[in-house]
């Protein structure tokens, strides 16, 4: 289960030209922003990155708005978020052990982040419905590999309702207008 004091959010490097590929990106896009504005509701802390930004352009607006200006994304050129110094200390810093992932692409820097977090002893969840790749195939590839390390797949209002745990209250109301 997840709890709501030892969870946090990383979202990978949805941007611009890459984000234009994906496979069900309206979904995706959707769900990341259903996603992104639940971690708000439930004050999670969010780690954002980017991906080669030069290249491949920033976030997407519509996430980055949801993101700014309290937090900023972290460039990085590895594939694996691990990979960026800047997002391990910021992890470290936030001294959550539970990450829900989601983001692009699923079996590239979703997968490569998912298996340097389970070896560092983080819990994942990889949200399902809030992660593309360029096709539906790899997409699955992605996620069967983050089992079969380990990681729980889920979605993005189950996540956000088993952190709630209950059907009542202010945040309940926000977290259902949310997900609807």
């Amino acid at each position: 289960m997840l709890f709501i004091e030892d969870t946090m959010l990383v979202i990978v490097d949805v941007q611009g030209k890459l984000a234009q590929l994906m496979a069900d990106k309206e979904e995706l896009f959707a769900n990341l922003e259903r996603l992104i504005r639940g971690a708000d509701v439930l004050e999670l802390p969010i780690l954002w990155t980017e991906q080669y930004p030069k290249g491949l352009g920033p976030t997407i607006q519509p996430l980055a708005e949801l993101l700014a200006p309290t937090r900023q994304p972290m460039p990085k050129v590895s594939f694996s978020c691990c990979g960026c110094p800047a997002f391990v200390e910021a992890l470290q810093a936030t001294g959550r052990r539970q990450v829900l992932l989601a983001g692009i692409e699923t079996h590239v820097c979703v997968y490569q982040t998912t298996a340097d977090l389970l070896s560092a002893g983080y819990e994942v969840q990889v949200m399902g419905d809030a992660v593309s790749s360029r096709t539906a195939r790899n997409r699955e590839i992605g996620l069967q590999r983050m089992r079969d390390l380990g990681a729980a797949v889920t979605s993005v209002e189950m996540a956000l309702f088993e952190l709630q745990r209950v059907a009542r209250g202010d945040r309940f109301r926000a977290l259902a207008r949310i997900v609807r």
